[in-house]
């Protein structure tokens, strides 16, 4: 089985080989993963993929002063509703948001708001980035 760029081999039913590959001549780095362990890393996996689109993050980050209506979500987006709502919907699959629903309208919240730290530390990354290229660029 292929995941991501490496190699995740059943050994036995409860223990996998891991090989990820490695820029050497050699065949990658190898380390033993048991189902418990396999089972937490896929689990994160699935949470940060269902934050992996611009329009998701956008969502998130409005969410993040109060709970928005389907509506104001659209217009903030400048998407129709079908595709807003399939946004919303993985993210409510991924336990991210919740909903309720008044009436004909629609309303979404954080469910677990420390998501939010996340981006607080993607900003970082992005700001390292920033300050390595800029280094680069004046040697």
């Amino acid at each position: 089985m292929v995941s991501g760029q490496g190699r995740i081999i059943p050994v036995d039913n409860k223990i996998y080989l891991v090989i990820l590959p490695t820029n050497k001549v050699d065949k990658g780095i190898r380390f033993y993963m048991d189902i418990e362990t396999k089972q937490k890393y896929e689990a994160r996996a699935r949470i940060i993929k269902a934050i992996a689109h611009p329009s998701r993050l956008l969502i998130l980050d409005e969410l993040s002063s109060g709970e928005r209506c389907v509506c104001e979500l659209r217009d903030k987006i400048g998407a129709d509703i079908s595709t807003v709502s399939r946004h919303l919907s993985i993210l409510k699959e991924a336990g991210i948001v919740e909903d309720e629903k008044r009436g004909q309208q629609v309303f979404y919240r954080l469910r677990v708001p420390c998501i939010l730290n996340f981006f607080g530390c993607v900003e970082d990354v992005l700001t390292a980035n920033a300050r390595r290229m800029s280094a680069c660029a004046r040697k």
